[in-house]
């Protein structure tokens, strides 16, 4: 068994004048490779207020979704962890709960012995 993580940018909303992004739409989706219906899925909104005059301001036509991605990493972030780890938390949880559905999955079984 083996449970991989991915991260995605679903779409994103931008202001046209500017090409400043207001709102993404994201997901972290953990999944195991053997029992494929065994998912477990995190996502959200990322509200964000762009100012063109802003240093290290990137235009929507500049983007790319390892950004935007780190955007979310950071919005993510609680206390003193770091956007590393704040990822690193949030695919840690989703692993195990799709363990914890192959774990159920794989306690029982149906049919007769003969």
């Amino acid at each position: 068994m083996a449970i991989t993580t991915t991260w995605s940018i679903q779409d994103m909303k931008r202001d046209v004048t500017s090409g400043g992004v207001k709102l993404v739409y994201w997901s972290c989706v953990a999944a195991d490779d053997t029992h494929t219906e065994c998912t477990a899925t995190e996502g959200g909104k990322l509200r964000l207020e762009p100012d063109a005059d802003a240093e290290g301001f990137v235009a929507y036509d500049d983007l790319t979704e390892e950004t935007v991605l780190g955007w979310v990493y950071d919005s993510l972030i609680e206390g003193e962890e770091t956007a590393d780890e704040a990822k690193t938390r949030i695919e840690t949880v989703r692993s195990g709960k799709v363990a914890a559905q192959v774990a159920r999955k794989t306690a029982e079984a149906t049919g007769t012995p003969w």
